[in-house]
């Protein structure tokens, strides 16, 4: 529960970011947790964005309209974007991104494939709290990639 304290301080904070004051809404979560292989990065020639940017090439290509990552934080017009980057020791690359299937892959649009969570925030986000259930055992990329194909067979 929050301390009388504390929310005084976030009142402040919104008071002086409503009159101009401060700019608290400058940084924020404005980074979506998914943005490779979504119609906002579509430069295929058929339409088909699902299987023009694949997972694999997210960590190799330049967005232009926005970024992704792990609890990512950034300034209001995503200049300076940042974001957590993980490795559990086992898996090939660094986890920057979440991971998700595209339609061909056998799921629907944007189906994400991992256990986060959003737990807390202050309105200017000034504090806030998310939570990431990244495996100690290699992340099964492959074993997901297979697994919808299959059950759809």
């Amino acid at each position: 529960m929050a301390r009388r304290d504390d929310l005084d301080a976030e009142r402040q904070r919104l008071n002086e970011a409503n009159a101009g004051a401060e700019d608290w809404r400058c940084w924020g979560p404005y980074v979506s947790e998914r943005q490779w292989g979504t119609v906002r990065e579509d430069y295929s020639a058929d339409g088909n964005a699902w299987d023009y940017f694949p997972h694999e090439q997210a960590r190799s290509r330049t967005y232009r309209w926005g970024e992704d990552g792990l609890g990512g934080f950034c300034d209001a017009q995503q200049i300076l974007c940042l974001g957590v980057a993980l490795w559990n020791g086992v898996d090939p690359i660094l986890k920057e991104r979440l991971f998700g299937l595209s339609n061909a892959q056998g799921n629907h649009g944007e189906d994400v494939k991992e256990l986060y969570y959003y737990l807390d925030a202050t309105p200017t986000y000034a504090y806030a709290r998310m939570l990431y259930k990244y495996p100690h055992a290699a992340f099964p990329y492959a074993r997901l990639r297979g697994e919808s194909p299959a059950r759809q067979a």
